[in-house]
């Protein structure tokens, strides 16, 4: 996910960035692997990297081993990356200490008022923890890096760095230790995977960069922001979405690991932030960012291979679910990853277009240029250059426009894919004299873009009118707003267009994503040399969108609720976020997904919108371990090998395997149901005093549903209870999911799990 809604036409880059691989990368016979080798019982890094080298050396020579390594992972879990042909990749895929070996691909990157959206500011008790046991959480975030003089990273008011805190401030280019206060704790930044991938850093040139945690992108310091900033009052993006701005876990401390440049980030050097972040002793792992669909399985992933260990730990991983916006392209789905989706905010950016016969239509773009007077206007497609055809003409791309037919006019435009750069139109319209844009896009109507030239998005409702306009006025002329912020708007949230969708490709048993959070339209700090996203802009807060937004929101809640149960481990937080979480928006109807309001499902937001405020006290919690992980990758097809190293115990797999929709997870998948079948869930009780709680069962369509026992007594905090949920179906349900919803009640407390069942034959 990269900077604003450049996340989605990444994808369009990133061709081009796999050829800069081939051109700069390793020689032709050789590619960059990874080997993977899991759990280790060495003393100490340096015995981990004689291991790797003695292994490498096996299959490139006595010599080549040192030379062919490129990193090495040797504080949470053992392997290395190197650049090896295909056969000596297979000879190492074949040794017995390894588990996997993989070729290390390119992932992508996947504020003020939506902290109050999600009504942490109305609750006192959100709040009132002592600053001490609050400012000990430590949230490691995986990204762009950070600007550190950002008024968003001041320390103001905060103690002394953690004890348990054992990273480093790395230093390097325009990065000291002086960068590195009580609020950003430690840095770290990786490269080698990237440049033997991509090709030099300074091969991007003219896009800037700093060979150092200082960040040149803008992403990072945006999570990394919007997780923990602190309090800075009267902030804006030249005047829109004026207030202040602060982190959900305001008081937490940050862990900065640079793994991505230029919005790519290298598996290699994800694995290495990974090691790094495990050791040294973080709370909470942000990443927003994820490998482009379709997801590699949980041994070949480099993501679920560093969140498996950090699981192990105690850290929960918090990561973005993806802007591919379809079925099936769900990534970070392995089921000790919190996986989080998009969804927008009760906040609109309107820059309305003013016709000349007095009609006003509806736009949306973050507009703070001011249009004094009305111009004609133009359609792209009757402007098009000697030899363009009209309608290549009307997407307003490089060389297809007549400057003398559009200088000094408003152009009105249309996108030819999902993924085209919208910032890129009015660059082309400004290039040919063009003095504003409309650009007709139904689809992201509601996302903010920056634009080098009034401009502003249109849906087809709205295009309509301005076609009658266009085509019955002799002299057409219209004016662009500036943008005015819009609070309080209905419905909210709504799934985001661009967001992931499931089912989970490798195990369709785990629903993902897990919650949605917000974001699109969000403000947060920035990095003012990054003025390619802001239209050519220096600021230090900008609005961008992507589930790389939701995600560090999610990731402050996830940083808030281990301040209050530290003892809680990464599955109970997740539970905890997942069973509170609502699935109605603001007009307490079911949530709709943007830009027209069609119907979603537990594909599109898991379990629901998140509730920051409700999830401190769940009631009730579905826990997991590393135990019951293993069990599941035994029914996954996991071999004794794979999780003896994985663990570094022998583990043999129960004859039959536990079936992976009976994992104890916080909602209920079943993606091949022939005929009656029961799933089996235990809760732990986290409450005062004696309780009863009763199933309440939204039926899927054609399926009954039983729960036994229906009642949960509980008297102590603690204490578990496990329940049996049958399902009976009455039809097939035609190769589609079936959904409904299990709510456990006390009358206080609602502990709601959604159901997705595929029934294949009744």
């Amino acid at each position: 996910m990269v900077s604003g809604y450049q996340e989605l036409a990444i994808v369009l880059t990133l061709l081009l960035f796999l050829r800069l691989s081939l051109a700069h990368g390793a020689t032709a016979d050789t590619k960059h692997y990874i080997v993977y080798m899991g759990h280790h019982s060495h003393p100490n890094s340096e015995s981990v990297i004689r291991a790797n080298h003695e292994i490498l050396a096996s299959v490139t020579g006595s010599t080549g081993g040192q030379e062919a390594a490129l990193n090495h992972y040797s504080k949470s879990f053992q392997g290395f990356s190197a650049k090896l042909t295909p056969d000596q990749a297979q000879q190492l895929a074949e040794h017995d200490s390894v588990i996997s070996v993989f070729e290390s691909k390119t992932n992508k990157l996947s504020t003020t008022h939506s902290w109050d959206f999600l009504g942490v500011d109305a609750t006192p008790n959100y709040n009132q923890m002592p600053m001490g046991s609050k400012s000990n959480v430590i949230v490691g975030v995986i990204d762009t890096g950070v600007w550190p003089e950002s008024e968003s990273f001041n320390d103001e008011g905060l103690g002394p760095v953690p004890a348990k805190f054992r990273g480093e401030c790395v230093t390097g280019q325009n990065f000291t230790l002086a960068n590195c206060n009580r609020k950003i704790i430690g840095s770290r930044f990786y490269y080698h995977g990237f440049e033997v991938e991509n090709g030099p850093l300074e091969s991007f040139a003219p896009l800037p960069f700093f060979r150092s945690a200082r960040d040149a992108d803008g992403h990072g310091s945006h999570t990394a922001s919007t997780i923990a900033g602190s309090r800075v009052p009267n902030v804006s993006f030249l005047g829109m979405a004026t207030g202040t701005a602060r982190g959900g876990a305001e008081s937490a401390r940050l862990a900065i690991y640079k793994a991505c440049w230029f919005g790519l980030c290298s598996d290699a050097d994800l694995l290495s932030a990974l090691d790094d972040a495990i050791g040294d002793g973080v709370d909470i792992l942000s990443l927003s960012l994820g490998p482009v669909p379709p997801q590699p399985t949980y041994f070949e992933d480099a993501v679920s291979i560093g969140a498996f260990h950090a699981f192990q730990k105690g850290i929960l991983v918090s990561a973005s679910a993806g802007n591919s916006g379809f079925p099936s392209t769900a990534c970070n789905v392995a089921p000790w990853i919190l996986t989080v989706a998009a969804s927008t905010l009760d906040r609109e950016f309107h820059s309305n277009v003013y016709l000349g016969n007095s009609q006003i239509l509806k736009g949306s773009s973050l507009n703070p240029l001011k249009m004094d007077k009305s111009y004609s206007l133009i359609a792209a497609s009757v402007a098009a250059a000697p030899g363009v055809t009209a309608k290549n003409a009307s997407f307003c791309k490089d060389n297809t426009l007549n400057a003398s037919l559009i200088k000094g006019k408003i152009v009105v435009c249309t996108f030819e894919t999902f993924t085209d750069d919208r910032r890129e139109k009015s660059i082309v319209v400004r290039q040919g004299g063009g003095v504003g844009m409309i650009l007709v896009d139904p689809f992201l109507k509601d996302v903010g873009f920056e634009f080098v030239i009034p401009a502003t998005l249109i849906g087809q409702e709205e295009a309509a009118q301005l076609q009658a306009y266009m085509t019955t006025e002799k002299y057409p002329v219209a004016r662009i707003s500036q943008t005015t912020t819009i609070l309080k708007t209905k419905p909210a949230p709504e799934m985001a267009v661009f967001s992931s969708m499931g089912p989970n490709i490798i195990t369709p048993d785990i629903i993902k994503p897990d919650i949605t959070g917000p974001g699109v339209n969000i403000l947060a700090a920035w990095s003012p040399v990054s003025t390619t996203p802001t239209a050519e802009r220096s600021v230090n807060y900008n609005i961008i969108s992507g589930t790389s937004m939701s995600c560090p929101h999610v990731s402050a809640v996830a940083a808030t609720l281990k301040s209050y149960q530290p003892s809680w481990s990464p599955a109970a937080i997740m539970s905890a976020i997942m069973t509170t979480a609502t699935a109605l928006d603001n007009n307490k109807r079911p949530i709709g997904r943007d830009p027209n309001g069609t119907p979603t499902t537990p594909f599109d937001y898991g379990s629901g919108h998140i509730n920051p405020v409700a999830a401190i006290d769940p009631g009730l919690v579905y826990d997991f371990d590393s135990h019951d992980i293993i069990d599941f990758l035994c029914s996954t097809g996991a071999s004794t090998l794979q999780l003896k190293n994985l663990t570094g115990n022998l583990v043999y797999c129960q004859k039959p395997s536990i079936p992976s929709y009976n994992f104890n997870y916080p909602s209920i998948g079943v993606s091949k149901m022939s005929g009656r079948l029961s799933v089996q869930r235990t809760v732990t009780y986290y409450g005062r005093g004696p309780t009863v709680y009763a199933a309440y069962v939204d039926y899927p369509a054609g399926v009954n549903v039983t729960v036994t026992p229906a009642k949960l007594k509980f008297t102590n905090t603690g204490e578990k209870m496990s329940f049996c949920v049958d399902f009976t179906p009455l039809k097939n349900s035609n190769g589609s999911f079936v959904f409904g919803a299990l709510t456990w009640s006390n009358g206080i407390q609602n502990v709601r799990s959604p159901i997705g069942l595929n029934v294949l034959s009744t």
